[in-house]
């Protein structure tokens, strides 16, 4: 689960954490409110969505030559002139693709004398599995490109759970980054805190970037990416209160109802698929044949008839789906129930595009015998090969 910056901010800064004063809206009605409670006399104007590269982003409706997503205010008049401009608009970055998304919030935040911009984000590394800190002296950057570019600007320091953040780590975090003074001493503290709060809230992921150290020689979180692990959030009800659901897609809000693993994706023949591993296949040989899948859906190896019914009623509420492969290998998920489930929802919402089925395993005989039976317009393949090259012909 992922949340907006301010959100984030206040999560970090219930552990301890230095960052800035600020004000989130969702009006421009109230932007001089807000701005009238910081410091000034420079404001930062930042856009709430839940994608990266906001600064360098365009509003679609404002032009090429607008301002992007996050702007520097030096006066309270500013501030509103830019709300006004911002809220409601739709922001394009480099994460958002092509749609974009719509500005509902704003984040008025007081200004930083900045001297430098450093990167950092905690995750779990697979490779040790362990939480480990990645670190860069190149703040502000898309860590992608430094990653590409020049990877030894990245430094990667793996964290023993059972002593966590030692002085020792602390030392080789603080040498990554050169930081000496008050800044050295202000990492004794931040590195902790924030491993701290990483593992006490479940996160999946936490970006700051940059951490600046600012002009009196003292570190600032200054941005604020933060992602939750969902199988924790049961363990912390203060942070899931915290989802903003109209950041998300309405199919994976109405997927998770169910507990089924669904991500939109932007192609036109949906999938339905038990199985994470076979689903990944299933997208793989769909491309293979020349098209792209509208999403991944697992409905897991226990699936209900009511659950396959779920799922099928999702796909089809993609108005970019214009063919469905259903493709189930029967282990613990029996292919009579998937079948069932099929035929229910086929029956309940219609079915306006092709679809094809392939069932093998448990009950395969029973599942085929209930889609022959239907009197639905089914394509059942004999394997999946035949299945991905039936439906992306029916597609066209």
């Amino acid at each position: 689960m992922n949340i907006h910056e301010y959100q984030a901010k206040q999560v970090l800064k219930g552990f301890g954490a230095p960052v800035a004063a600020g004000v989130a809206i969702t009006s421009a009605d109230e932007a001089e409110a807000a701005a009238r409670q910081l410091p000034g006399p420079l404001y930062v104007v930042k856009s709430q969505i839940h994608a990266g590269g906001r600064g360098k982003g365009k509003f679609k409706e404002l032009g090429p030559d607008a301002k992007g997503g996050v702007r520097l205010a030096r006066s309270i008049e500013e501030v509103v002139a830019n709300a006004k401009e911002m809220l409601g608009n739709t922001l394009v970055t480099a994460q958002t693709g092509d749609a974009g998304k719509q500005v509902n919030r704003l984040y008025i935040e007081d200004g930083a004398d900045i001297d430098r911009e450093l990167y950092l984000s905690i995750l779990v590394d697979r490779d040790h599995g362990r939480i480990a800190f990645v670190v860069s002296t190149e703040g502000g950057m898309d860590i992608e490109a430094v990653a590409h570019d020049t990877p030894e600007k990245i430094v990667t320091l793996v964290i023993d759970p059972n002593t966590g953040v030692t002085d020792a780590d602390v030392a080789k975090i603080n040498t990554a980054y050169g930081l000496t003074g008050a800044a050295a001493e202000d990492g004794k503290s931040l590195f902790p805190i924030l491993y701290k709060a990483f593992v006490e809230t479940d996160m999946a992921m936490l970006e700051v970037n940059p951490l600046i150290v600012m002009t009196d020689g003292h570190l600032r979180v200054l941005d604020a990416k933060v992602s939750f692990d969902g199988n924790a959030l049961f363990r912390h009800e203060d942070i899931k209160a915290l989802r903003d659901e109209t950041e998300e897609d309405a199919k994976e809000i109405e997927a998770s109802k169910y507990d089924l693993a669904y991500v939109a994706l932007d192609g036109d023949i949906g999938c339905m698929v038990n199985g994470a591993g076979l689903a990944m296949a299933t997208m793989d040989i769909i491309k293979l044949y020349g098209k792209e899948p509208a999403n991944f859906l697992d409905v897991g190896g226990g699936a209900s008839k009511e659950k396959v019914t779920a799922a099928f009623k999702i796909i089809t509420a993609d108005p970019n789906v214009k063919g469905i492969l259903v493709n189930i290998f029967g282990g613990i998920m029996r292919c009579d129930v998937i079948a069932e489930g099929v035929v229910a929802a086929v029956k309940e919402v219609g079915l306006k595009v092709p679809l094809v089925v392939r069932l093998e395993g448990t009950n395969v005989k029973e599942g085929k015998a209930i889609l022959n039976e239907s009197g639905l317009a089914i394509t059942a393949a004999d394997d999946l090969d035949d299945a991905a090259q039936k439906i992306v012909a029916a597609v066209g």
